[in-house]
């Protein structure tokens, strides 16, 4: 019986993802050459008022790759100034974070399914888990979260994504 390492549940799972997103905006850029419109229109695209637009999803899923690679690994993760401001800096994001994740060695990750990850939090206590149930139950579904709701947005406003685009090769 095999098992599934930290870091083969996580980095390449990360990277994986954040190279469909890379797809997504050359589609989304595409989309919007072939309908003659600014890209810029991409960047403020709500499915609600009360909800956080199309490029703070990027940097929020970025965040959560970093974030949990770098935790995990027991690093400090790379900080980004979240001022992205056009669909290419929102892309160069994602290769930096896909860069980042896949740069940390395996090793790094060895003994992370115990360690103690601590979430800080705006109010209250800090969030607590092991490396283990962080990833499988804090880091991974928020990720997932954004990326989904990125793919969402991009969906609503015509991109033809479809779920082979979603998924990957």
């Amino acid at each position: 019986m095999s098992t599934l390492s930290m870091h083969a549940a996580s980095a390449p799972v990360f990277a994986k993802m954040l190279g469909n997103m890379l797809n997504w905006l050359e589609a989304a850029k595409a989309h919007a050459e072939a309908r003659h419109f600014s890209t810029d229109v991409y960047l403020t695209l709500r499915l609600a008022p009360d909800m956080l637009p199309f490029a703070k999803q990027i940097q929020i899923c970025s965040d959560a790759a970093k974030g949990c690679v770098a935790r995990l690994a027991g690093q400090e993760a790379p900080k980004f100034d979240d001022n992205e401001a056009t669909l290419d800096e929102l892309a160069e994001r994602l290769r930096k974070t896909r860069d980042y994740v896949l740069s940390v060695p395996a090793a790094a990750f060895e003994g992370s399914e115990a360690r103690e990850i601590t979430i800080p939090r705006r109010a209250g206590e800090p969030l607590r888990f092991d490396g283990l149930n962080y990833l499988r139950h804090f880091a991974q579904p928020n990720f997932y979260f954004h990326a989904t709701t990125t793919y969402a947005l991009l969906r609503h406003a015509g991109v033809p994504l479809g779920k082979a685009d979603y998924l990957g090769a």
